[in-house]
């Protein structure tokens, strides 16, 4: 930390606020919110508290700027349009909405109804985006049918409507226009099918069908019964898309539910949108962590970029024309998995835990998992190596290790009150288990509970071996214990001459702490890391293949004794027995009361009888 950023860090104040850091050519590297300004700062430069990669970030700081503001909300909004603005390196970017189709009510005389991928600042109305084209085709279809808008580009001033500038052309004669452009419909009756249009894509159909069927009965008490068809036909097609949409509920109103699917450094989201209880809109898209930030950080992050796309449609929404109904559904319920210190608003958020809302949020849940497998289903079969190639590069950084862990192998040891003693080797091979090259071991050489000699004897017999014969060595062993197991081990390496040419690490199963050998302060990995859960699956398989191994040795053993030997005694009694008295002649000597108790009355008079009579 260089005077300036001292200088920088005593003049911030602890207000909320906004911060950005700029690298030595004066490019914005990060932008950060913050509710107090100076703590938040500040924790970048505690060194106790970094990762790697916030210590990658700060060894690039040269400077400090920072925006006062009176809320976190204007926080919140204003952090997130200047990532969109600046792009920098190191916040993450959604992925550019302009790439997904949105439906544009254009700002204009009478306007069109159309799709686009090209949002433009020129008052127009946008309603998206919709994460599938054809859906979004299907709407507009179906729209077009109910009301005949024009689609054609004139430019239809009034003055040019009344000197008679243009005719009708062929989509008039068809029925599929009014023909705005000769004045064959006024303004005023256009603009109250453009209201409609924005009704049924905000899912307000209840209120649209009311007045259809509202009408119908009009024309048909008036007999107008051919005017009364055509809306009853425009009623039906309304009523068949409404009956098609995903209805969730019958009592949810409207609401707006995030979920997600956590993959370490993906993230990916599910967005819903429910209106009169059916589901409009379903999207997922994936988000990459670039500075290990948390689950809240995220998604808090995903539900501002898309509150803010809906108030920048509602903003242009004309008010006045919206109904009592519509203007009380701007005061949004937004369903999320876990409590986040954020406040919209006019929003309010919910944490369900059960009833109609809590099984939305499942299925919202479900949809983010299914993302989550297609997305790494088509990775593997546009580059089956990706997958592994990317969790090994990640290894690679976490652990400082100077080539890519293809070959890992794990020890663990396993004995019985210091008999039996055995040992496991579990082996991965591009960060999935290689069960052919599982291994067990008896521990030959050790006498008692001693599992720091047991560590060493596996390590030298493994590794002098495979030099004898000249086999591929692993790019990194991992020891299941701390410092003192990490110890034995390295210091076989060293008499075998391979220490510096496998890495070597050890874990401890308590707290996951990673250690590195001569140094005695342990790593702590994110536990949503793919690293850790890749060495916690390789220790975790060397803990059950040694287990297994020790329990076929313990019943061949001491269950195999003359326990077995004592009619009406089985395998399960005398597991009982040797684990509570640990060897045969603690059971020959204890009393009868102590079988008993161990193994109830009937048992226990038994085996005090076989031996009692025995003596």
């Amino acid at each position: 930390m260089n005077d300036k950023i001292k200088s920088i860090l005593k003049t911030i104040p602890s207000d909320p606020g906004v911060y950005q850091y700029f690298d030595e050519k004066g490019e914005i590297i990060y932008v950060g919110k913050a509710k107090n300004l100076k703590r938040r700062i500040s924790s970048y430069f505690n060194k106790q508290q970094q990762s790697r990669k916030v210590s990658v970030l700060v060894s690039r700081i040269a400077d400090i700027r920072f925006t006062v503001v009176n809320s976190e909300m204007e926080a919140l909004l204003l952090e997130n349009n200047f990532i969109k603005q600046y792009k920098p390196r190191y916040n993450i970017l959604l992925k550019d909405d302009k790439t997904y189709p949105w439906i544009c009510v254009k700002n204009e005389h009478f306007p069109r109804v159309f799709l686009t991928r090209k949002k433009v600042n020129d008052g127009s109305i946008y309603f998206g985006p919709y994460p599938s084209v054809m859906t979004a085709k299907t709407l507009l279809e179906m729209l077009r049918q109910l009301y005949p808008i024009r689609n054609c580009k004139l430019n239809l001033r009034q003055e040019y409507i009344d000197n008679g500038h243009y005719r009708p052309c062929l989509e008039y004669h068809v029925g599929n226009c009014k023909a705005p452009c000769d004045g064959s419909i006024a303004e005023e009756e256009y603009r109250e099918m453009i209201l409609n249009i924005k009704k049924v894509i905000k899912g307000n159909i209840q209120e649209v069908l009311r007045d259809m069927k509202a009408q119908m009965m009009a024309h048909a008490a008036k007999l107008e019964f051919e005017q009364a068809q055509v809306i009853k036909d425009k009623y039906e097609l309304l009523e068949n898309y409404h009956a098609r949409s995903v209805v969730c509920s019958n009592s949810l109103f409207d609401m707006e539910v995030f979920s997600y699917e956590d993959a370490g450094n993906s993230f990916y989201v599910n967005y819903m949108k429910i209106v009169e209880g059916a589901i409009i809109q379903s999207h997922s898209f994936e988000m990459k962590r670039k500075l290990d930030e948390t689950v809240e950080e995220l998604l808090t992050l995903a539900i501002v970029e898309l509150h803010q796309m809906d108030n920048d449609i509602d903003s242009n929404h004309d008010v006045d024309s919206d109904s009592d109904t519509d203007k009380r559904r701007r005061i949004k319920e937004i369903i999320v998995p876990t409590e986040l210190e954020i406040e919209l608003e006019g929003v309010r958020l919910t944490v369900p835990k059960r009833g109609e809302k809590f099984e939305v949020l499942e299925l919202s849940q479900r949809n983010a998992k299914q993302y989550r497998l297609e997305v790494e289903k088509l990775r593997t079969l546009v580059d089956p190596e990706r997958h592994s190639k990317r969790i090994l590069s990640q290894m690679k950084e976490d652990l400082h290790l100077p080539d890519l862990p293809k070959v890992i192998e794990c020890f663990d040891n396993s004995n019985f009150q210091g008999d039996y003693a055995v040992a496991a080797m579990t082996q991965f091979v591009d960060a999935k288990p290689n069960k052919s090259g599982y291994r067990h071991f008896n521990i030959k050489t050790v006498e008692g509970p001693n599992d720091f000699a047991s560590m060493e004897e596996i390590i030298y017999r493994r590794y002098k071996r495979l030099l004898d014969e000249g086999q591929r060595l692993p790019d990194l062993i991992v020891v299941d214990g701390g410092k003192g197991q990490l110890s034995s081990a390295v210091k076989v390496l060293q008499q075998l001459g391979l220490y510096g040419k496998i890495s070597i690490i050890g874990i401890a199963e308590k707290l996951e702490e990673i250690y590195f050998p001569g140094d005695s302060i342990p790593l702590y990995i994110d536990k949503r890391s793919e690293t850790l859960k890749v060495i916690q699956h390789i220790r975790d398989e060397a803990h059950r293949f040694g287990i297994t191994h020790h329990r076929k040795k313990f019943e061949k053993g001491f269950i195999h004794s003359e326990l077995n030997d004592i009619k009406g005694i089985g395998k399960h009694t005398a597991e009982k027995l040797m684990l509570e008295l640990k060897s045969v002649k603690n059971i020959k000597a204890a009393n009868l009361e102590t079988l008993e108790r161990i193994v109830g009355k009937a048992k226990g008079k038994i085996v005090w009888e076989y031996f009692h009579g025995k003596m």
